[in-house]
């Protein structure tokens, strides 16, 4: 046994294991499995073509030595991207800890309750600081979320602006280069028309239905806008303000101004800056418009026995009920990221954070003074961190970049350079030498920090923020160490038990892969960096691109969407991009299997498609019939199809060749969303089955954790014909030679995260991915042969075969009244996070076991389900008082003197003999998802103080 290869400790199943679970599933090895499973004619010919796998230690050094090709400057960049300090608590807690990083989205509250009151924290933090009614639990990045400001705004006109078609969309100038082009990337497809100018002479015209203003402007001038919006709203216009979030510990609110929406990130709270990313946008607005808002909203409700609980509020708004008249296709958030901005916040409190802006802010002034004094003038009226010196900027750049400095180099004349809190005294006398070098001065020594203020008196913050208990009581390392402790052993995540959630992939995220994670050279390089300083970076991210090209068939690839849904959107406009360069501006057809994902309509709405759907058989498969009816009579027409392979039902459907080709017959192209790639890598791809573009959820099946919701990556892979439109970036150039407006803010958007899936890529190597396959597909078929006889699959290929993940028939329980809730809330007390529920199939379950768990938790997890379909059948409909109905089992309820029920305390919490070894438990009872939804609370207010009469 080779004890030094990753694949070893990768791989769940033992080779000892392999005949008991061949035996049980009906196979004699590997290859009849596989065989039984895809269809042969979509089986690759050859291996993959990469290079020898690396161990573990092989790749610990090798990503050291390619982090040492980076050059970390002191960056003074800005552009909304600004080194920060991340407190060590957070990162050896919350960082670096697979209790936080491996956890799922919450949406099993009750085995949730930690991260969702840190997510609760963070949107406190975000309402006090806009000054602002609700926030959201984060977005992807400030790009984006600007764009969801103009969408939500747009969808919110008055009746007669939607009457008249009012769709002019106010710019300023003052945006940041990167927002606007994701905002013209957003607006063109659902009509909005963007005007960009001067907010000190826009005419109000009636003509406009929203606008956007940057606070602090893009090269530091601070503007007060309260005149800006008051106008504004007298001509019913609405306003969006992006704003510097620790600026605000200083400034007046733009809530207070009267801005509707507010939002920016969060990323100098504590956050790395990762070349791009990830980070945590925010998302702030008035509570009227809370169901036309973005992304996730966490809410305070109460459970089954009247006590405070948390979950995630008005999931109605979420991309599978609304799919083609949703507003937004966000699914994956940054969740992780603003658990940590957001425990930035508790551990500096208010007072802290006034201190860390006061001394940014002190820092500028400083330097300002000190440039004066060298004869050179600096020319914001008003400014919080960033400066703007008129100077000879090419002399300035030669000397800056010999002493390790990067500014931001407006223009020839013009040099942006923006402090922040890393910045000492120490630096800020590095950077006057630079500016006395490049103009033969002398500079004088800077001793200590000015203790004026350049911000207008009519501005400076005067109401209280951050005044909550939690926010005012963990200021010690020992104190927050133990809260955040706390909230961990509230949550389930991977590193307690299997989280067989279908097409979420939950898989081993290996330490090795995430050590890099931690390293200055290569989280601490700012995303527009001059390309000479992060060569690490380019090498790292080309051979990503080559990696992922050979695992797809494809030619193309672009790491820039930050998000697997962000990669949808991204494919389809390349996609429409192609058709307009071919003069078919009128092909906006895009035909929808009725299996597909939320998302997937959600997104073509958003590309300015219109979606037809198609129909499914009974088996699960794509009606071929259907299909080919609706390709033909839209074929003028016909931009694309988005198809999942395999299917959103765990089958490969063996008629996938001539569904393409029955597209590309009709001149569409065909987009293959990537979510169940982790049964494909090694064994066939997308350019195969003849797609033309597909999107990966690195965090998927290429190993980046889903960080309790986020962080994800969702790169796209294209054919030759569409890699001259794959997107670009206005300050880094990327993409093709008729590259597409920005897709997200950063130019290779959630950089720092792609070390996971290099790393994963280059340990496993063409032999490991292929095995990783296979026994995922392995691995699903030993759970779906154990469960037989107690549940049914509700779909199978044509040789009686799961793929990777499989549907569990719940519906005919509704005859002993237990609901397929029932048996999510039941997996708790037997340590397990549910499966997919009620989806794709309502009523059912969709259980993906990954490559990664061992046989031994497999057979837990099976047990665990025999056992509660048992307990099924022993259930009474007319008596709701049973084990099922009455899950989770908390530890209060087990430990009551008052035991009213009609099992007993074992059966209740220790149904098998293994929970009692590892035992979990779920924090709250059921969470009332209504109750929640009548009073919407999304901050740390008491509950009592939102209690119905």
């Amino acid at each position: 046994m080779k004890t030094d290869t990753f694949a070893l400790r990768h791989i769940g199943p033992r080779e000892t294991d392999l005949q008991h679970m061949f035996k049980t599933i009906g196979v004699s090895s590997m290859e009849q499995l596989i065989y039984e499973t895809l269809p042969d004619d979509i089986r690759l010919k050859s291996d993959l073509n990469l290079e020898p796998a690396m161990t573990e230690y092989e790749f610990a050094k090798h990503i050291f030595t390619l982090g040492n090709k980076n050059k970390v400057f002191q960056s003074y960049i800005g552009l909304g991207y600004n080194q920060s300090i991340i407190p060590a608590v957070i990162q050896r807690n919350i960082f670096e800890n697979p209790g936080w990083y491996t956890a799922y989205t919450p949406y099993q509250a009750e085995i949730a309750q930690g991260r969702l009151e840190a997510i609760l924290n963070f949107q406190t933090m975000v309402i006090e600081l806009s000054g602002m009614e609700i926030a959201n639990a984060s977005l992807l990045d400030e790009g984006t979320a600007a764009a969801e400001a103009m969408a939500l705004l747009f969808d919110v006109r008055t009746r007669d602006q939607k009457k008249n078609n009012i769709c002019k969309f106010f710019v300023s100038e003052e945006i940041l280069p990167q927002t606007l082009s994701v905002l013209q990337t957003r607006s063109t497809p659902i009509g909005v028309e963007l005007v960009i100018g001067n907010h000190e002479t826009f005419d109000f015209s009636t003509d406009f239905y929203g606008a956007i203003l940057q606070y602090p402007g893009k090269h530091g001038q601070v503007n007060d806008y309260s005149g800006f919006i008051s106008k504004a709203k007298t001509n019913e216009i609405k306003v969006a303000v992006a704003a510097d979030i620790l600026s605000l510990a200083l400034l007046t609110s733009p809530g207070e101004m009267g801005a509707d929406v507010v939002l920016g990130t969060t990323q100098r709270f504590g956050i790395p800056l990762g070349y791009g990313g990830p980070h945590a946008a925010y998302f702030a607005t008035k509570e009227e418009y809370k169901r036309s808002m973005p992304g996730r909203i966490i809410g305070v409700t109460v459970d089954t026995n009247g006590n405070r609980a948390l979950r995630m509020a008005l999931q109605t708004r979420e991309q599978h009920i609304k799919r083609d008249k949703a507003t937004s296709n966000i699914c994956t958030a940054q969740v992780l990221l603003s658990v940590m901005a957001g425990m930035y916040a508790v551990y500096h409190g208010p007072k802290g954070l006034q201190y860390i802006a006061n001394k940014v802010h002190a820092s500028a002034i400083t330097l300002a003074n000190e440039l004066e004094k060298l004869g050179l003038h600096q020319i914001n009226t008003a400014y919080f961190d960033t400066i703007a010196i008129k100077v000879d900027a090419k002399k300035v750049l030669i000397i800056a970049e010999q002493n390790e400095v990067n500014f931001y180099y407006i223009d020839e004349n013009t040099v942006s350079i923006s402090l922040n809190e890393t910045t000492s005294i120490a630096d800020l006398n590095l950077i006057v030498s630079v500016f006395a070098q490049a103009n033969d001065k002398q500079a004088s020594t800077i001793i200590k920090l000015s203790e004026n203020s350049q911000l207008p008196s009519s501005l400076e913050r005067t109401s209280p923020f951050l005044q909550h208990d939690v926010f005012n009581k963990y200021h010690s390392e020992s104190a927050l160490m133990r809260y955040i402790k706390m909230l961990e052993r509230k949550d389930l995540a991977l590193n307690h038990s299997m989280i067989s959630l279908g097409s979420c992939t939950m898989k081993l995220n290996a330490a090795s892969e995430m050590l890099p994670l931690s390293m200055p050279q290569w989280n601490n390089i700012h995303p527009f960096a001059p390309l000479n300083q992060v060569q690490g970076y380019q090498e790292m991210l080309a051979k990503l691109e080559q990696q992922l090209n050979e695992i797809t068939g494809f030619a193309g690839t672009t790491l820039q969407p930050n998000s697997g849904a962000q990669g949808e959107y991204a494919g389809l406009m390349v996609i429409r991009a192609y058709h307009q360069s071919r003069g078919d501006h009128h092909r906006n057809i895009a035909l929808i299997p009725s299996s597909a994902h939320g998302t997937n309509p959600a997104s073509a709405a958003m590309a300015g498609m219109k979606v037809v759907v198609t129909k499914t058989l009974e088996n699960g498969n794509i009606d071929v019939d259907d299909l080919r009816e609706k390709a033909i009579l839209h074929k003028d027409n016909l931009s694309c199809l988005m198809v999942t392979y395999p299917s959103t039902h765990g089958v490969f459907e063996s008629a996938i060749k001539e569904i393409t080709q029955l597209i590309h017959d009709n001149g569409g192209q065909v987009y293959m969303d990537g979510a169940n790639m982790n049964a494909q890598v090694g064994l066939t791809n997308p350019a195969t089955i003849g797609a033309d573009v597909c999107h990966l959820n690195l965090h998927k099946t290429f190993a980046i954790p889903h960080g309790g919701g986020g962080p994800g990556v969702g790169p796209i892979c294209v054919a030759p014909q569409l890699v001259p439109f794959l997107p670009t970036n206005p300050v880094i150039a990327t993409g093709g030679e008729h590259a597409i407006t920005a897709i997200s803010a950063a130019p290779w958007g959630s950089a720092l995260v792609c070390l996971i899936s290099y790393g994963y890529i280059c340990m496993l190597g063409a032999e490991g991915l292929k095995s990783s396959t296979e026994h995922a597909i392995l691995n699903a078929n030993y759970i779906k042969e154990r469960l037989n006889g107690y549940y049914d699959t509700l779909y199978s290929g044509e040789m009686g075969r799961a793929a990777h993940e499989m549907i569990l028939e719940c519906r005919p329980f509704k005859e002993k009244g237990i609901e397929v809730t029932d048996i999510a809330k039941r997996l708790m007390d037997y340590g397990f996070h549910a499966p997919t529920v009620s989806f794709p199939v309502a009523g059912t379950l969709m259980i993906e076991p990954t490559e990664s768990e061992d046989l031994a938790e497999l057979d837990r997890f099976c047990d665990a389900m025999i056992s509660i379909r048992k307990e099924i059948e022993a259930a009474n409909a007319d008596d709701s008082n049973n084990v099922l109905k009455n899950s989770p089992h908390t530890l209060a309820m087990i430990t009551t003197d008052n035991w009213m029920y009609p099992y007993t305390r074992e059966q209740a919490a220790f149904p098998l003999d293994y929970i009692a070894d590892n035992k979990f438990w779920p924090t709250v009872r059921r969470a009332d998802e209504a109750y929640g939804d009548r009073n919407l609370v999304c901050s740390c207010a008491p509950i009592e103080a939102y209690m119905e009469n």
